[in-house]
């Protein structure tokens, strides 16, 4: 893992990801709808600057014939995270931010509301 100041498992970071979905407010949770968190190592175009990826339909954009599709996919990436991260306690943080970045993907908030807000 050369380039990789934190050297964590990717099961502790499954965990790490766990843990920041329990913090988001059950009312939050209970309003997602066909979503599925992934762990992946890196993302499959090599960006490593991608700590984070949503994909699919926000619920804003879902109408009235929205059915029968597959989940939603929210995915954090492993490795791009450790790389900008210089301790355990940041990984948290950082993943903890990448987490609720990517929810707020899913409710339709898009990149610059959440520089506004400070979540990106």
């Amino acid at each position: 893992m050369v380039g990789v100041p934190v050297d964590m498992s990717r099961e502790r970071f499954e965990e790490l990801v766990g843990e920041a979905l329990d913090e988001v407010p059950v009312e939050l949770l209970s309003l997602m709808n066909n979503v599925v968190f992934l762990v992946e190592d890196a993302p499959p175009d090599g960006d490593d600057g991608l700590l984070g990826l949503y994909e699919g339909t926000a619920l804003t954009d879902r109408g009235w014939d929205y059915a029968g599709v597959l989940p939603d996919r929210i995915t954090i990436y492993r490795l791009p995270t450790l790389r900008v991260c210089d301790s355990d306690e940041d990984v948290v943080e950082e993943v903890a931010i990448t987490v609720v970045h990517e929810i707020a993907h899913h409710f339709g908030i898009d990149d610059q509301r959440l520089h506004e807000l400070g979540w990106a």
